[in-house]
């Protein structure tokens, strides 16, 4: 029986279309795009052409487009590189509690610097509550930081109607909006805001490229020391295949994102409403808030999450429990426990992340299966427990 795959906020596949367009730069189109011969024009000329289908997918010009490694790199690029640009101002940033790791390590590692950073809390939706994200801005705030969708629960967070305070204050307003590509509609202008990150893995292109939006006129620092690639701003030789994936993989997302966002929460509407009730003490984690079509978290009663996850992979039923990047921590979700999910719930957490592939066939599947196996580990840990 095929494996089904339904970690898709983790990674995706590449898609045909993405394969095919990158594989000439491999072989016969190999040139340095810095190189002024023939070699190297054919490989800048697909740079740019990449840029512009990234810059079009956001509402970009292309001047604003810088290409990194990931939405790591261009999240802190934002983050160091806004803070430093700033420093004469103030040395403060405020953030969500619930932003990706590579938001929150940033900021750790900004505090050694001095940069102080606050951290804003969330409702039981996972929301920020854009008036207590205000209150926490102070006169010395340089840098904010909200992600546009959260990769653990699926939230949409009120970036648009952030934007125009913080840049009444000169606050720079940078997102993470690397879950949220290909998922959602996404619009620099209509957000509002300053600087933004994103990952081509996460909607059907290549792992080890992304891209940083940088609004005209917005200053920051570059974070690294090398050549003059990307205006200065990420020197290094240019991954021209993993920029060319990136490119295919925005104009296929500008392509059917719509037809498949609604298909995509179809399947993840009926595989909610079929695990409520099928399953008792089940708990949909943001189910109140507007969600990524895609994401589907919920925490059972009486079982460990990693237990739950192991058996549906030996069933060849691929989810997770949260963020790919804390695979292997014994720690509750930083996420589910700003929510107020107590920790004990929150380690039975499984997330399912939908993709374009994911089909009513695999839904009816994991109806079948996950119940089964939730009733089984709870039969096993009633055993332990009595013993």
């Amino acid at each position: 029986m095929p494996r089904i795959y339904l970690d898709h906020n983790a990674t995706t596949p590449v898609a045909p279309e993405v394969f095919e367009a990158m594989a000439p730069y491999f072989t016969e189109a190999f040139g340095n795009a810095s190189s002024a011969h023939a070699f190297g024009q054919r490989a800048r000329a697909a740079v740019e052409e990449a840029r512009e289908d990234v810059a079009r997918l956001i509402g970009a010009s292309p001047g604003e487009i810088t290409f990194t490694s990931g939405g790591t790199e261009a999240d802190n690029l934002a983050l160091f590189g806004g803070t430093r640009a700033r420093r004469e101002r103030g040395a403060h940033v405020v953030a969500g509690a619930v932003e990706h790791h590579a938001v929150l390590h940033a900021l750790e590692a900004l505090s050694r610097e001095g940069v102080a950073h606050t951290l804003v809390g969330v409702g039981p939706d996972g929301r920020v509550d854009p008036a207590a994200f205000v209150a926490a801005l102070t006169p010395g705030t340089t840098v904010a930081t909200l992600m546009l969708a959260n990769n653990e629960v699926g939230t949409l967070e009120p970036v648009a109607e952030l934007a125009p305070e913080l840049r009444r204050r000169g606050v720079l307003f940078h997102t993470d909006a690397v879950n949220a590509l290909g998922k959602v509609p996404v619009d620099v202008e209509r957000l509002g805001v300053d600087t933004l990150a994103l990952s081509a893995h996460k909607f059907y292109g290549p792992k080890g490229v992304g891209a940083f939006y940088l609004r005209k006129g917005t200053q920051v620092q570059a974070v690294q020391h090398g050549g003059e690639q990307e205006k200065g701003l990420r020197p290094g030789t240019l991954n021209v295949p993993g920029i060319v994936g990136l490119g295919a993989a925005a104009r296929l997302a500008r392509a059917e994102l719509a037809e498949v966002a609604a298909r995509v929460e179809r399947l993840r509407d009926r595989l909610q409403a079929g695990l409520l009730e099928r399953v008792g003490g089940i708990h949909v984690m943001a189910a109140s808030a507007p969600r990524l079509p895609n994401t589907l978290n919920c925490c059972f009663d009486g079982v460990h999450g990693e237990s739950l996850i192991l058996s549906l992979d030996m069933e060849g039923i691929a989810v997770s429990s949260g963020a790919a990047c804390a695979a292997g921590s014994t720690d509750p979700s930083h996420v589910l426990a700003a929510m107020g999910v107590p920790p004990a719930l929150a380690q039975s957490a499984v997330r399912m992340s939908l993709g374009r592939g994911t089909t009513g066939a695999d839904v009816d599947r994991v109806l079948d299966v996950l119940p089964a196996q939730l009733a089984r580990l709870r039969g096993l840990a009633a055993e332990t427990g009595a013993r």
